[in-house]
């Protein structure tokens, strides 16, 4: 404490964002010498291969690096240099609130921000409780926990009340040490606390909850990269947190938000029609991303992976249970998303189609899930009539894979299952309403936008 810091990373001084936030800056920098205070401390990064039992190689987002930027097409290198930069400014804007109050408090060290579960209110726009004493609590609370660029943290202990100064902003690190998590879109994060801020404006028209909203607003748009996607974690963290994210639908409930946003919805009414537009194009820079991110195996589009390297828009792997692959139920959110786009360009529909046909040819039936010493087993069974999709697709031949914490990735859930810890969803009902229900709605759709 009484440092603030600076994202770099790797074994050069010109590493951008990839690692941890590594070094310092003493809180004394208003001699506006800056690099003379830069302490550098260079980390190796620990890399780990997943063995994949069929020979499906891992691939690993490269670093954020200078370099690389630099290797870019010219015509492309400034505005991702812009980006770094702003994501840099905003990291020491972040950390510069929490030191302030530290130093005002004569406080010691930051405090520990409490850990909770997953935001997500039950209640739906409209609801009589957005104007009620519990919601007014809430967003008290929320607004409290809103980090200075303007995101949101995860698995922040709400039911604690308000954030106290000189507390931390997120509960997924501990004083003193390099900021995690520190605002992200994972687990639905800063997407539902708009949510939420919106619905309650609607109900009560609170101005603090349309600034609240603006301010979270201009943080999406500032995350969003050049190309059109989004990181998992901003400011930039370093790692597959740097990766354009659809894991856990990070990316999808951002492009959720816009599509409301940009449709005009009534809960949204306090936005300028610019905001309105801002989102608008930060919306259609995200489907362009989407699209260009659709796997392509012997020429024909599939689906999509969870993680993409920010630059050249390649899979990538994140954890050691996460290796680079096809995602079943990310691909159907992503194509659910799709399927509200109003009178769709032709590219979106072929996409939508590519994506339907290869969820169809995915799903797994005839197994039923059976315990074996307190685990949960997927085993084919004459009896099994329920239809399911892997958690994870291989990306050349679109087979099942089973990775486990082990670092390998195998061919049957119940060999990963014998010999790894659970805890992980391998499969997913979730698709099968997209490819029945979703699909005849929107082809319903298609051919009354057709007729008009």
């Amino acid at each position: 404490q009484g440092c603030l810091p600076l994202q770099l990373s790797g074994t050069s001084s010109h590493t951008l964002g990839s690692g941890t936030i590594l070094n310092l800056i003493c809180t004394t920098h208003g001699s506006g010498d800056e690099g003379n205070l830069i302490k550098f401390s260079h980390m190796i990064r620990s890399l780990f291969i997943v063995v994949l039992l069929f020979a499906q190689a891992s691939v690993f987002a490269e670093p954020f690096t200078l370099s690389r930027i630099n290797g870019l097409p010219e015509t492309e290198q400034v505005a991702w240099w812009s980006y770094f930069e702003r994501s840099r400014t905003n990291a020491l804007a972040d950390a510069a609130a929490v030191q302030a109050e530290v130093v005002a408090l004569k406080m010691t060290n930051s405090l520990k921000a409490p850990s909770g579960g997953d935001f997500k209110t039950s209640f739906k726009t409209g609801d009589a409780w957005y104007a009620g004493g519990e919601a007014k609590q809430l967003t008290a609370v929320v607004l409290s926990y809103q980090t200075p660029t303007g995101g949101w943290s995860k698995h922040t202990g709400y039911i604690k009340g308000p954030r106290q100064p000189g507390m931390l902003f997120s509960s997924q690190y501990e004083p003193g040490k390099p900021p995690h998590y520190l605002a992200t879109f994972d687990n639905g994060s800063t997407t539902e606390q708009l949510h939420f801020l919106a619905n309650v404006w609607l109900a009560t028209k609170h101005e603090d909850c349309a600034a609240g909203f603006i301010r979270g607003l201009n943080f999406i748009l500032a995350a969003q990269y050049p190309n059109g996607g989004w990181p998992q974690v901003y400011p930039l963290e370093g790692g597959y947190h740097d990766d354009i994210t659809f894991n856990d639908d990070a990316m999808t409930h951002i492009l959720e938000l816009l599509h409301a946003i940009a449709s005009k919805e009534p809960r949204f009414d306090f936005l300028a029609e610019t905001q309105r537009q801002q989102a608008a194009e930060a919306l259609a820079r995200g489907i362009r991303c989407v699209l260009q991110t659709q796997i392509a195996q012997d020429g024909r589009k599939t689906g999509w992976c969870s993680q993409f390297d920010a630059l050249t828009l390649q899979p990538s792997s994140a954890r050691k249970m996460e290796p680079a692959t096809l995602g079943g139920t990310e691909t159907a959110h992503i194509v659910k998303f799709l399927m509200t786009v109003t009178n769709p360009a032709p590219e979106i529909v072929a996409s939508i189609e590519a994506g339907l046909k290869w969820l169809g040819e995915v799903k797994i039936n005839g197994e039923t899930r059976t315990n074996v010493a307190e685990k949960k087993f997927f085993a084919a069974s004459t009896n099994g009539n329920e239809t399911r999709w892997a958690r994870f697709y291989n990306l050349t031949n679109s087979k099942p894979v089973f990775p486990g914490r082990d670092g390998i990735s195998y061919d049957t859930f119940e060999a990963m299952a014998a010999k790894n810890e659970l805890g992980y969803d391998y499969y997913s009902s979730l698709p099968g309403s997209v490819v029945n229900n979703g699909q005849k709605k929107w082809r319903k759709m298609l051919a009354n936008q057709t007729k008009k």
